[in-house]
């Protein structure tokens, strides 16, 4: 019993979590649903167009529930654009980085999108599939050693140990471990976000997210 508590917790999300998430689930409800324009303030319209502008597509996903606080919605895509496209970590390790925080908040919407960008990113399906498990992946370059054991002490201990500090340091450099933060930070407000307002995946997009064994 005890190693299969300390395998539900691995990635710093316990069983009564999960489980919560999935009853969350079995009611769900789009609690932010998206604001019909004639309902919109005028700088929720504002905001809309801007994004538009930028994305090059309508507000969509868990910029629907950000669209409320329409400066933090725009602030939000800006800042994801940099993180999900511009950060200098390697991709497939970013997108690591970013389905471990999917999981961590069992996320349905975040892992339907990133665990397809990991895979394409190069991500071995192994390790996807790990993750999804709430499992530490058995296979892992020191590379993903490091996203793994950084993101695992900044979320669970609230700090990073000198030792993991130094490992992240000599690979990616000080821009690097800060983008690595802000990985972690930006995912978790986007998860966040999208748990608060209940945000439905895309049609036809089943969860993949089960609850952890006890």
């Amino acid at each position: 019993m005890e190693s299969r508590v300390k395998t539900a917790c691995v990635i710093g999300v316990c069983a009564v979590g999960l489980l919560h998430g999935a009853a969350s689930r079995s009611f769900a409800q789009d609690r932010l649903p998206p604001i019909p324009p004639d309902k919109q303030t005028e700088a929720q319209k504002k905001a809309a167009i801007e994004f538009q502008k930028e994305r090059m597509t309508e507000v969509f996903g868990p910029f629907v529930p950000l669209s409320r606080s329409p400066q933090l919605m725009i602030d939000a895509a800006r800042m994801g654009t940099y993180l999900r496209f511009g950060n200098t970590l390697p991709r497939a390790l970013s997108e690591f980085a970013i389905i471990l925080q999917a999981r961590r908040w069992s996320q349905e919407y975040e892992w339907y999108v990133h665990a397809a960008d990991a895979k394409t990113a190069g991500l071995p399906d192994d390790i996807i599939q790990a993750v999804a498990e709430g499992r530490r992946p058995e296979k892992m370059t020191d590379e993903q050693d490091i996203i793994y054991e950084f993101g695992r002490e900044l979320n669970d201990l609230h700090g990073v140990s000198d030792r993991t500090y130094a490992r992240a340091l000599a690979r990616f450099g000080e821009q690097g471990v800060m983008d690595l933060v802000g990985v972690n930070g930006f995912y978790s407000l986007i998860s966040m976000a999208l748990n608060v307002g209940r945000t439905p995946l895309p049609a036809g997009a089943a969860p993949a997210l089960k609850p952890m064994p006890r």
